[in-house]
């Protein structure tokens, strides 16, 4: 299906030069001299790399279809990922290096999305927020608290993660799973 500069909006998939991009963010440009424009940016859904692209108006391009699937992450064996396709009940297998960064925050009988383009996976998207317990990191000293601080504590999926100072094993806390950055602690 072809797509033109004019049905750009933001989370929009398209193939360029063989490869598929999610629309990031876009500006349509009409200067008072010359033809209009459209800037934008885009991210590789297949590698995680960004790139900035200028279009001609109303120049087109294919658009990417790019299918998303419920499923449940099961367990993990070795170097492979189990997951359960929560509509037909499948059983899907996924390389560990083919999920990424998000498989340091991945808990047993967590529902996730996994786009697929053209029978390839591209991306695992966890929920934004996730709870995990601490199960490592250092006593926060009484007093130590007056500038705020923080320190690294391991979560239960093994995960690195900064948290206050006040933070203790055994805690449950919340984590935005995009940039790995503490939210809050749970009660």
């Amino acid at each position: 299906m072809a797509l033109s500069t004019a049905d750009f909006k933001t989370g929009l998939t398209i193939e360029y030069e063989g490869k598929v991009f999610q629309i990031l963010e876009f500006q349509h440009v009409k200067p008072g001299k010359g033809g209009a424009f459209v800037r934008s940016k885009l991210r590789n859904l297949q590698n995680g790399s960004t790139l900035e692209r200028t279009w001609r108006a109303g120049e087109s391009m294919e658009a990417a279809l790019v299918e998303r699937r419920n499923v449940e992450f099961l367990y993990r064996e070795g170097d492979d990922l189990h997951f359960m396709d929560m509509e037909n009940y499948e059983q899907i297998e996924l390389p560990l290096k083919s999920v990424g960064d998000v498989a340091k925050f991945l808990k047993d009988n967590t529902p996730v999305q996994v786009m697929t383009w053209k029978n390839t996976v591209l991306n695992v998207e966890l929920p934004q927020t996730m709870e995990f317990v601490v199960t490592q990191t250092d006593p926060g000293l009484k007093g130590d608290t007056a500038q705020g601080g923080s320190k690294p504590a391991t979560i239960e999926t093994g995960a690195m993660v900064t948290v206050p100072l006040f933070v203790n094993e055994g805690d449950a806390i919340r984590v935005d799973t995009r940039n790995g950055a503490y939210l809050e602690r749970v009660k």
